[in-house]
């Protein structure tokens, strides 16, 4: 009896591992005939809603309907879904989404949640300030000023904490309540990812700075452990450079901007 019961709790705790772990079965975007692909819906270039359409348009809207035709999934199968940086991790680990495309930075504690391919572009903080402020040059003469703070973006604290320069962070739940903050004088700059700014300089009468001062990884979000999925998407990604594609979305979306852009495949993390 007792090698019986130990036998069926083995076959549990098989059963348990099975059902949490992503590989080619189910629960890998592998096998999926439809998405639910996450992305930014306030941020001009990357990631867009029209309130009037209900579409979405930018880059990573872009580089994601390209990985899903890769993957299988025509366009008419995916369905966009506006994901917050806040909630991201959140909406992984339930399954309300499939993937993320939303200038998602790779970082050390996010691998410890999700699973990611790439990095598809490879970003640069800058810092956004009023067109007519001259005061603010590069990342230290943020000291004694106003930043933003979105919720879930870890890009204000490479200010305060990662370079110990002393910014007032004051907290948003969205790039565009930043925006809206820095034109009504409520804030004195926005520093983040340039792909970001840039799409929001040209709609606004705001400027980059043009100091750069970190590497940001654009990672594509999967749920935790779906390893097969993230091989898929780097095969996909490597192709969309090597058949052309980064580079006309790249020149497409910020080619106005001024910033230099590489349009070279970026070298990918692996997959864990």
């Amino acid at each position: 009896m007792r090698g019986n019961a130990m036998r069926r709790a083995a076959a549990v705790l098989m059963l348990a591992l099975a059902a949490t772990a992503c590989g080619p079965g189910e629960s890998s975007v592998t096998a999926k005939r439809s998405l639910r692909i996450g992305v930014k819906a306030d941020q001009p270039g990357l990631g867009l809603l029209d309130p009037k359409t209900g579409r979405y348009s930018g880059f990573d809207v872009d580089v994601a309907t390209y990985v899903a035709g890769k993957l299988g999934v025509p366009p008419e199968r995916i369905t966009f879904k506006t994901t917050p940086s806040s909630t991201r991790e959140k909406a992984l680990a339930a399954g309300t989404v499939d993937m993320i495309f939303a200038s998602y930075s790779i970082t050390p504690r996010r691998k410890t949640q999700v699973t990611f391919g790439g990095p598809y572009y490879v970003a640069h903080q800058d810092t956004l300030v009023r067109a007519d402020d001259r005061t603010i040059t590069n990342v230290r003469d943020l000291a004694g000023k106003r930043i933003c703070a979105v919720s879930g973006s870890n890009s204000w604290k490479r200010v305060t904490e990662e370079r110990a320069v002393k910014a007032t962070p004051v907290e948003m739940a969205t790039y565009s309540g930043c925006i809206a903050a820095l034109a009504a004088g409520r804030i004195d700059a926005l520093s983040t990812d340039d792909l970001i700014l840039a799409g929001y300089a040209a709609g606004t009468r705001t400027r980059v700075i043009n100091a750069p001062f970190t590497d940001e990884k654009y990672g594509v979000g999967l749920r935790k452990g779906d390893l097969a999925g993230c091989e898929a998407v780097n095969r996909a990604l490597t192709a969309m450079y090597q058949d052309g594609t980064a580079a006309r979305l790249l020149e497409r979306w910020f080619g106005h901007s001024g910033l230099k852009i590489n349009p070279y495949v970026p070298q990918f993390e692996g997959c864990s």
